[in-house]
C-alpha cells in the first residue's frame, strides 16, 4: 500500500522503517529541513525503560505548585493560561491518584520494554546504523529520604517487569561511577539500572532516514501538513504546503507522527486528542577530560535533570515549562542546567563552549502514547510520547505498522489507543484509495 508518514522525528522514522520492512510504498513528509530536527534533536539521549512512567502521580500537583513558586524551580508556568492547557490540566489532575498511577505506569513499562526489544532487532537488522548506542546503565542519584523511599517503591514495578536493579549508598555509587567522586552535591545514595542504554536520537533519525532513502523510501523536507481532507468517514487526502504552494497527497494510509503539532492537524478533521507541549531544555558540553566524564547515564532525581555521555560530549536535559508552543531558549534556564551540572562534575568539561537547545515534549495527561487507528478510516496515530519518545519510538513504530498491515500486535494494546479518550477506532485494514 501507499503510506504517508507525517513527521521525521524518532516516532515517524521508526514507523517508516517498519512500514518499509512490511513492503509498503512509504513517503515521509517533514516540515523541517531534515530528519530529527524537532523534539528528537536535543533530548537527553537516555534509553531508559525502567524509568518510563507517567508525570501524573500521587502528590505531583502539590510538588509542581511548590516548585513553580520557587525562584529557580525546574517547573514554570506562563502567566497567561490558555483554554487548551486548562483542559489538559483538568484531565491530568484526574490521573494523579495511586490507582491511576499504577495503571498508567504498567502501560508505559509494557510499551518501553517492548520498544527496547524492537530497538535491538532494528540494530541487528541495520548493523551499519551508528548513533552512539551504548549500554552502560543508569544511576539515579537520591538526595532526600523521601526520594529514597519513592525509589524503593519503584523497585516493585521493576521487579514485576524483571528489570535488574540495585539500591546503593553514596560510597558504592562512587565506586561504580568514579567520575562522581568530585561531586559537591548532597546526594546520599542511588538506584542502579544496569541494562539501560543511551544514544543520540538525532543521529539515529539521520542515519535511518539515509538508509531508507537508499532503499526507495521517499523523503520530502520543508513540507507541512495543513489539513486532512475526508469524506464519508474516510481520509481522502492530506493538504501539504511546500515552497509556497499547496497540493493534495493521496495514500491508502497516513500516519500522524507530528509530536505537539498533531492536535492542530487532527482538529481539521474534527478529531480532538489531549496532547499538550511541555517545554524542556538541554545543554551539550564538550568533554575536556575523558577520565572526569561519567561512563553511565546519571539521573539527578532531586533536580529532575538527566546527564548522558554522547561521544565526546555530555548532554544535560531537564526543566518543565507550561508556556504553550514557545521554543525560545531562555538563558536563565540553561545557566541553571550548567550550575546543577557543575555541582556534580566541577571539572573535566568545557562549560564555556556549551551549546543550548529547547524542545517540546508532546504530553498526554495520563502518560502513555496514542497509537493506531482513529475514527477516520485510513488515518493512524503515533503521537503523545511525552518525555519517553526516544525510549518508546521503535516499539510504537512497529505497533502502528502492525495496525496498517493488519497484523496482530505483539503486546496488549489496552490503554495505548484513542479508545481511552472516548473515541472509537475505524476498521484496522485500510482500503485502497481509487
Amino acid at each position: 500500500m501507499r503510506v504517508l508518514v507525517l513527521g521525521a522525528g524518532v516516532a515517524g522514522i521508526s514507523a517508516a522503517y517498519h512500514l518499509w520492512r512490511d513492503g509498503h510504498e512509504v513517503t515521509v513528509l517533514e516540515r523541517q529541513a531534515g530528519p530529527g530536527m524537532g523534539s528528537s534533536f536535543g533530548n537527553a539521549g537516555g534509553l531508559c525503560p525502567g524509568f518510563a512512567g507517567p508525570w501524573a502521580s500521587p502528590g505531583m500537583p502539590y510538588r509542581v505548585l511548590r516548585m513553580a513558586l520557587q525562584k529557580h524551580a525546574p517547573v514554570r508556568f506562563s502567566m497567561m493560561p490558555d483554554a487548551e492547557r486548562l483542559r489538559w490540566l483538568a484531565k491530568w489532575l484526574r490521573e494523579c491518584n495511586l490507582e491511576r498511577f499504577g495503571i498508567n505506569k504498567a502501560r508505559m513499562q509494557r510499551m518501553a520494554h517492548y520498544s527496547m526489544r524492537c530497538m535491538q532487532a532494528l540494530r541487528d537488522e541495520v548493523p551499519e546504523l551508528n548513533f552512539g548506542f551504548h549500554r552502560d546503565g543508569t544511576l539515579q542519584l537520591l538526595e532526600t529520604d523521601q526520594e529514597v523511599e519513592l525509589a524503593q517503591l519503584a523497585t516493585r514495578t521493576l521487579t514485576q517487569f524483571q528489570v535488574p536493579w540495585r539500591m546503593m549508598g553514596r560510597d558504592e555509587a562512587m565506586a561504580l561511577e568514579p567520575s562522581l567522586r568530585a561531586s559537591a552535591a548532597a546526594w546520599q545514595g542511588a538506584l542502579h539500572l544496569p541494562d539501560d542504554a543511551s544514544g543520540d536520537s538525532a543521529k539515529f533519525c539521520a542515519g535511518l532516514a539515509s538508509y531508507l532513502a537508499r532503499r526507495g523510501v521517499s523523503f520530502q523536507y520543508g513540507a507541512s501538513a495543513t489539513r486532512l481532507v475526508h469524506a464519508h468517514g474516510r481520509l481522502r487526502s492530506v493538504e501539504i504546503s511546500h515552497d509556497g504552494r499547496t497540493d493534495q497527497r493521496q495514500a491508502d494510509a497516513c500516519v500522524v507522527a507530528l509530536g505537539c503539532q498533531a492536535p492542530a492537524l487532527l482538529a481539521t478533521a474534527g478529531l480532538r486528542i489531549p496532547i499538550y507541549p511541555l517545554k524542556g531544555y538541554s545543554i551539550t558540553i564538550p568533554i575536556a577530560d575523558t577520565g572526569a566524564a561519567p561512563r553511565m547515564a546519571i539521573m539527578d532525581e532531586h533536580n529532575k535533570i538527566m546527564l548522558t555521555r554522547l561521544g565526546d560530549k555530555l548532554r544535560v536535559a531537564g526543566m518543565a515549562e507550561f508556556v504553550g508552543y514557545d521554543l525560545s531558549v531562555r538563558r536563565v534556564r540553561t545557566e541553571l542546567l550548567s550550575t546543577l551540572t557543575r555541582r556534580l562534575f566541577p571539572r573535566g568539561f568545557d562549560y564555556a563552549a556549551a551549546t543550548s537547545w529547547a524542545g517540546l515534549r508532546p504530553m498526554t495527561p495520563d502518560g502513555p502514547p496514542i497509537l493506531g487507528a482513529t475514527p477516520l478510516q485510513g488515518l493512524y496515530l503515533n503521537a503523545g510520547h511525552g518525555s519517553n519518545g526516544w525510549t518508546q519510538a521503535c516499539g510504537t513504530g512497529r505497533l502502528v505498522a502492525d495496525a496498517i498491515s493488519g497484523r496482530p500486535p505483539e503486546i496488549d494494546m489496552d490503554g495505548l489507543t484513542v479508545e481511552r479518550f472516548g473515541m472509537h477506532r475505524a476498521g484496522h485494514a485500510p482500503t485502497r484509495v481509487a
